[in-house]
């Protein structure tokens, strides 16, 4: 055994290693279809209870299947969240800590879901965006684009085929006044003026959709504009409906679809880049939501107090998010990229019902990360509170998945790679995570822990973990631990889901609430001792 795998079987020495179920003879074999979204929240779906976002194919997936009501990110940072996706362990496993750790040449080489699928004899399939080291694309039956041009990586990436894709339906302009450039299809688009490269306000918005500042500064400039990046990018695309990300990356899925061979078992993945930034969206999905008529985060006006995550330096973009009228227009572009990708999500449901397929292909939707969209007067991702951290998780596998179902516990996406592996009747090798199938069948399971955790090791995390109702936030730097980090937290989200009250921290009442942080960090202690955490010994002398 190479040096280099060395630490991974030392972490693996006492995990979760089973058989799936094995398909009933005569039966046709499980196939697979992926589709994940990118910085979807778990509560922006019509099935989660959202009373303005509309996703019919996505509600009708979860009648047909099972939702998880408190899915979480291993990590909210896309590239180890989907490493973590693939693998079935944790990004301080895989080394993959933080997006710069795509060529990070310590990633140890371990099976993904997909290369244990192929090894079975299934056709294996990636289109959309691929933001995960690429070693691991080397398993697909057809060459994967990587997001962006790799080193080392001959075929064009993600980014350069939407762009020659746009070229034949909608030809590149200038920017005319009023109108700013998306760094992302080179396209004019009309800002909102929540937008990062608008002029700058200095009060509340006064007009849903003010005039732009021109396209005098460009906003992809490298090492120019400090507000540069796609975050900042809010409004509505002037392209037409077909030209956008999502309607490319669906249609190469679809069209993967389509060829399937119904006699050779496959696992599809659609990885659709929105509604991740930037937040652009054509017509009709833009005018379908209107800003008026979006909700406000209740928790917009936290004060940050006693918080585990302090807001944004930069006040010329923090203001933006604690202005409602400037999150509702955030809102709208968000919601309706949203309801692109389900427009998406339901032809591939079609193709499959067309096909004949629907009864034998486990379906899986999910996202990385989630969008804090204003609630605690924030944007983006990267932290813990349950607008970053909670995400959407949805199976169905029709005779085998109960239609309707539902799943309180806390999961995680580490314990995917064991549960589509489970209904696949392959056989699931080490892995952090254990398979969902116990939990869908209403079985008891001895994990009543999620734990999500990013960071550098000199950081000390955060680490999160959630067990029933309870949640902790921690940073596990030890005794030596600088003062001005932000706070631990603890939050019980059935008497406060909106997370303003923490119970510990700079609570002048901390002391009633200690024992339950205790016991979540001798939680959040037991699942680094099972993964070989780093940050074990410096949990352990982290004072709560």
């Amino acid at each position: 055994m190479s040096q280099k795998l060395l630490p991974f079987a030392m972490a693996c020495a006492s995990l979760f290693t089973a058989s799936g179920h094995a398909a009933p003879a005569g039966s046709r074999p499980v196939n697979v279809l992926f589709i994940m979204t990118d910085q979807q929240r778990w509560d922006a779906l019509g099935c989660a209870g959202n009373p303005v976002l509309k996703t019919p194919n996505l509600d009708r997936l979860a009648r047909e299947g099972t939702i998880f009501d408190n899915a979480y990110s291993a990590c909210p940072v896309c590239v180890p969240a989907r490493t973590v996706i693939l693998t079935g362990l944790s990004n301080y496993t895989t080394k993959v800590l933080g997006n710069g750790d795509l060529t990070n040449p310590d990633v140890p080489d371990v099976p993904t879901f997909d290369s244990v699928l192929s090894r079975a004899g299934y056709r294996t399939e990636y289109y959309g965006k691929w933001h995960v080291p690429y070693q691991f694309a080397r398993t697909y039956s057809v060459p994967v684009k990587p997001v962006n041009k790799a080193a080392g990586v001959a075929i064009e990436s993600n980014t350069e085929a939407f762009r020659r894709y746009l070229d034949r339906l909608s030809p590149a302009r200038a920017a005319r006044p009023g109108e700013l450039i998306d760094t992302m299809s080179l396209r004019p688009y009309v800002p909102y003026a929540i937008d990062w490269h608008h002029e700058p306000v200095t009060g509340p918005a006064k007009d849903p959709l003010p005039a732009a500042a021109g396209n005098a500064k460009r906003q992809d400039k490298a090492g120019g504009d400090p507000l540069a990046g796609q975050g900042g990018i809010i409004g509505r695309l002037l392209i037409p409906p077909d030209a956008s990300l999502a309607a490319f990356e669906g249609q190469e899925a679809l069209a993967a679809l389509e060829r399937m061979d119904p006699n050779v078992p496959f696992s599809l993945t659609c990885s659709i880049g929105p509604p991740h930034p930037p937040f652009v969206v054509p017509d009709p999905y833009f005018s379908q939501y209107a800003p008026q008529d979006m909700p406000v985060p209740l928790s917009i006006d936290d004060p940050h107090a006693n918080s585990p995550h302090p807001p944004r330096m930069n006040p010329a973009i923090a203001d933006r998010y604690r202005d409602p009228r400037r999150v509702q227009e955030l809102t709208a572009v968000y919601y309706a990229m949203i309801a692109q990708a389900d427009e998406w999500v339901g032809k591939l449901l079609a193709t499959l019902d067309r096909k004949g397929l629907r009864e034998n292909t486990l379906v899986v939707f999910t996202s990385d990360h989630g969008e804090m969209l204003g609630d605690h007067g924030m944007d983006s991702k990267n932290i813990m509170f349950e607008g970053s951290a909670h995400i959407p998780l949805i199976l169905r596998l029709p005779g085998t998945i109960p239609a309707g179902g539902h799943v309180a516990r806390p999961v995680s996406h580490v314990d995917y790679f064991a549960t589509i592996l489970d209904y696949a009747g392959q056989p699931i090798p080490a892995n952090e995570g254990r398979s969902l199938r116990p939990l869908i069948e209403g079985r008891t399971d001895p994990r009543e822990a999620a734990v999500s955790a990013w960071g550098v090791v000199a950081n000390g995390g955060p680490f999160m973990i959630r067990q029933g109702d309870w949640k902790l936030i921690v940073y596990a730097v030890g005794a030596n631990r600088p003062p001005r980090l932000p706070v631990h937290a603890l939050y019980n989200l059935k008497t406060d889901p909106l997370e303003m009250n923490n119970l510990i921290g700079r609570n002048p009442d901390k002391a009633r609430a200690l024992p339950q942080a205790q016991a979540l960090k001798a939680e959040l202690e037991a699942w680094m001792v099972r993964t070989a955490n780093p940050l074990l010994a410096n949990l352990r002398h982290t004072e709560i």
